[in-house]
C-alpha cells in the first residue's frame, strides 16, 4: 500500500509519568490524580492512575472516593494543568523535531505521518528521543492509517505489561495482521465504535470484526444511515482515517460544566449558578475575538436525569445581558423540581470567515 506510514504516539500514565518526574521518590509508588487531591471530596473523579492502582481496578473516571475505598493508602495528588501543559508542550516539539506532520490530540497523544521505509526504526527513535528529552515514556503504534496505528498502541502496552520489558512498546500493525489479529475480537474493540453501536451491531447479529467485515452494508446503511453504512464495515477490514492536521480545528462551539458540592436548590439557586457560568463562559470567547449565536444549556439533577434545551439568539452577539437573558430563559424550560448536581452552558459559534462549517 502506498502513502506514508502513521504512528500513534501515546504518552504512558501521563499525568503520573509527570508527577514522577518532578518527584522522583514516587517512582514505585501506587499514585492516583484527580481533583484538588483530597479523596474525601464529593463529587471529585479520578483523571489518571498509575499501572499499581489500575491493577486493583481504579480508573479514570472513577470517583476519588470509591478509588479512596479500594486504595486508602495510595498516593492522591492535585491536578496540576499548567505541569501538564507544559510537559506536553516539550513533547510535541519533540515529534515535530523530526520533521513529518504532526497532529495533536491533548496532552498525551498525537500522530506522526512518515514516508519511511523503516516505521519501526523511527518509532525506537521517538521513543527514545522523548524520554531522553522529556523524561517522560510513551508507547507506539504504527499502522497504515491511524485507526491501525490506534490499536496497535493499546498491544504494544498490554504486551509490554506481560513481558515487564519497556522495550517492547512498539507495535505494527498493517492490513496484512489485520483480520489474523483483529478477525475475532468483538465489534467494541473497533476505534470510535462505542457500546450503543456495538449493543445496534450485536442485535443484528454482528459480534465479532470479521462479521462486520462481511456484513452486507446495506443492512448496515438501514440501521445506522448511508455514511456509517459504508464507515463500519470498512473499519472492520481495518480501513481508518489517513489524514493529518497539523492545525486544530476551529471550534464551532465552547462549554463550560460544573458539579456543585452541595446540590443547587430552587430556581433563583440555579439561576444565580447559570449567571456565573455564563459570564465565565463568554469572558473566554471574547478573548478568543469569537461571537455566541446559540445557547444550550444542559441540567443534571441529583438522580444524574439530564436534559439539555437551547435557543438561537435573535442575532449574535456577546453582551453579556442578552447572553444571560437567553441562558435564563432556556433553564425555564427546564421543570426544577429535584436538587441539580451539575449545570452546563454551551455556546455556537459564529465561524470566522473563510473557516469550514
Amino acid at each position: 500500500m502506498g502513502g506514508p506510514w502513521f504512528l500513534h504516539v501515546d504518552l504512558d500514565q501521563f499525568q503520573v509519568s509527570v508527577e514522577r518526574l518532578r518527584n522522583p521518590e514516587l517512582a514505585h509508588e501506587t499514585v492516583i490524580v484527580g481533583g484538588e487531591g483530597d479523596p474525601t471530596q464529593l463529587r471529585k473523579v479520578v483523571t489518571c492512575a498509575s499501572y499499581e492502582a489500575r491493577a486493583h481496578g481504579v480508573r479514570a473516571g472513577m470517583p476519588l472516593r470509591t478509588a479512596f475505598s479500594k486504595l486508602p493508602d495510595a498516593i492522591f495528588l492535585p491536578l496540576d494543568v499548567a505541569a501538564y501543559d507544559s510537559a506536553s508542550g516539550r513533547v510535541m516539539a519533540t515529534l515535530r523535531g523530526f520533521g513529518h506532520p504532526v497532529e495533536v490530540w491533548g496532552w498525551d497523544e498525537a500522530y506522526l505521518a512518515a514516508p519511511v521505509d523503516d516505521p519501526r526504526a523511527l518509532a525506537e527513535q521517538i521513543r527514545d528521543r522523548v524520554r531522553a528529552d522529556c523524561g517522560l515514556p510513551c508507547a507506539v503504534g504504527i499502522g497504515q492509517n491511524k485507526q491501525q496505528a490506534k490499536i496497535a498502541t493499546g498491544f504494544a502496552k498490554t504486551r509490554s505489561r506481560q513481558t515487564g520489558d519497556d522495550a517492547d512498546k512498539v507495535f505494527a500493525l498493517s492490513y496484512a495482521e489485520w483480520m489474523p489479529l483483529m478477525g475475532e475480537r468483538p465489534v467494541r474493540d473497533l476505534w470510535g465504535v462505542g457500546p450503543r453501536i456495538a449493543d445496534r451491531l450485536n442485535r443484528l447479529g454482528i459480534t465479532t470484526i470479521a462479521e462486520l467485515a462481511e456484513s452486507d452494508e446495506g443492512r448496515i446503511a438501514a440501521e445506522f444511515g448511508p455514511k456509517a453504512g459504508q464507515w463500519l464495515p470498512l473499519l472492520a477490514r481495518g480501513g481508518g482515517d489517513r489524514s493529518i492536521a497539523t492545525e486544530p480545528p476551529i471550534a464551532k462551539g465552547h462549554s463550560k460544566n460544573r458539579t456543585y458540592p452541595k446540590d443547587l436548590e430552587g430556581r433563583d439557586e440555579i439561576a444565580a449558578a447559570l449567571s456565573d457560568l455564563t459570564a465565565e463562559l463568554l469572558e473566554q470567547i471574547v478573548a478568543e475575538g469569537r461571537v455566541a449565536m446559540r445557547v444550550e444549556v444542559t441540567v443534571r439533577t441529583k438522580t444524574f436525569y439530564t436534559r439539555t434545551k437551547s435557543r438561537k439568539l435573535a442575532e449574535p452577539t456577546t453582551d453579556l445581558q442578552v447572553i444571560t437573558d437567553a441562558a435564563l430563559a432556556v433553564l425555564d424550560k427546564f421543570e426544577l423540581d429535584r436538587p441539580v448536581r451539575l449545570l452546563a452552558i454551551r455556546f455556537e459559534l459564529v465561524m470566522p470567515e473563510g473557516a469550514s462549517s
